[in-house]
């Protein structure tokens, strides 16, 4: 395929996730009202996507490295298209949960399948402008899908932010069945086999060259989920903001990410996307900071929460092309096991972050503390392994 048709493909393929998480936490405190339960049991609904979403990443990779790109997609939106119909006619929190979870399994196809058809084509900078536009709607995702979902529950309800799930679904059926090509020039039916499976698995968790991007990954863009699940309930209970108010002011996180994937794309054509990634990650750790002092020193509002949240969103867009691009690179012949690992990484990101954030009780401090830590943590991470990885490098030259 064609720079730009992949990238519009697989950008749209990625999006699913994010977009299915994401869309429906505005509705989050009026679906405990609906079910009559706590808004514990309605947190849980979205670790069990999440929880869906990061396990079956580890399946997805190697099927697609078996089977082929195009038709895991096609199967897996299927089962995306049939989870969304039961959550929309939901009766109760438990049937909920479970189409939630299973939500998840069938959304997982997009990040794995997207990566991989890059990485079938193009390495260097052509991948790293793709995974560019990618990286953007990774995090736009769970961006902009709060603002469009508090929207649509103040217009109409809350079986409405699925019935938009399932608009979404289909169209990108169609545009998968018409305008995917099969990229994958290694297929192998021993890719799923449980011993090759296992060995592709821990080649990649012992190579630095995957560990230190990927880490790094799952700390940073994991944070904007595990982000997604208490933001709502900070700005809604603590800030004050009605449902609606809340979707439009989630905005400034998309556009300050927006912004930022346009001065990334900027400079790519100039400069080496590894280049980016020093100014991402002090930018990154700069916003943490700053969250976790305001967050402190005064009583919430909504700049004290979004100011930091939008710092880090712009700077989060510098440090996407290079370790997408770099987690797959050197691993062609399971690009579709290196892409499952990474999103299973990030969504497990997310799963930790979230639930750190529930064991404390408290979103405000979960806010204040869990979300500045994850980046500074997977900062570290990735400087830890870098020095080890030269140290290494030196001693066998």
């Amino acid at each position: 395929m064609t720079e730009r048709r992949t990238a519009i493909l697989g950008a749209a393929l990625v999006a699913i996730g994010p977009i299915t998480m994401a869309l429906y936490t505005p509705a989050m405190p009026t679906l405990a009202i609906e079910f009559g339960t706590t808004e514990s049991m309605i947190k849980l609904t979205l670790t069990a996507y999440f929880a869906g979403f990061a396990i079956t990443q580890l399946l997805c990779g190697p099927l697609s490295d078996a089977f082929g790109r195009k038709p895991v997609t096609l199967a897996f939106l299927t089962l995306y298209l049939v989870s969304t119909i039961v959550a929309t006619f939901a009766p109760d929190v438990t049937w909920m949960m479970v189409a939630r979870a299973i939500q998840g399994v069938g959304a997982a196809v997009g990040i794995s399948a997207s990566r991989a058809i890059v990485r079938d084509q193009f390495t260097g900078q052509k991948s790293a402008r793709i995974m560019n536009t990618i990286g953007s709607m990774l995090a736009l995702g769970p961006a902009v899908s709060p603002t469009l979902g508090g929207v649509i529950l103040e217009l109409f309800g809350w079986r409405e932010i699925f019935i938009c799930m399932i608009v979404y679904g289909v169209a990108l059926m169609i545009g998968a069945a018409l305008f995917q090509r099969e990229t994958n020039a290694y297929k192998s039916i021993s890719n799923i086999h449980p011993q090759r499976l296992a060995i592709n698995y821990l080649t990649l968790l012992r190579d630095v060259r995957f560990m230190r991007p990927s880490l790094l990954l799952a700390f940073s863009l994991g944070n904007l989920y595990a982000m997604a699940t208490v933001q709502p309930f900070v700005l809604i209970h603590e800030v004050g903001l009605t449902p609606a108010q809340f979707g439009l002011g989630m905005m400034l996180q998309s556009i300050c990410f927006i912004t930022g994937t346009l001065v990334a794309g900027r400079l790519l054509k100039k400069t080496e996307a590894r280049k980016l990634l020093p100014f991402g990650m002090a930018g990154m750790l700069f916003a943490a900071v700053l969250m976790a002092t305001i967050l402190r020193l005064q009583e919430p509002t909504y700049l004290g929460v979004m100011g930091p949240v939008g710092v880090f969103a712009f700077f989060m867009a510098f440090i996407l092309p290079e370790t997408l691009t770099s987690a797959m690179q050197d691993f062609p012949q399971i690009a579709g096991a290196a892409s499952s690992l990474t999103g299973f990484m990030q969504f497990g990101g997310g799963i930790l972050g979230s639930l750190a954030i529930a064991a404390t009780g408290d979103p405000l401090f979960g806010m204040a503390t869990i979300i500045p830590a994850m980046p500074a943590i997977g900062v570290f991470l990735y400087l830890i392994l870098g020095q080890r990885h030269r140290i290494a490098q030196a001693a066998v030259d």
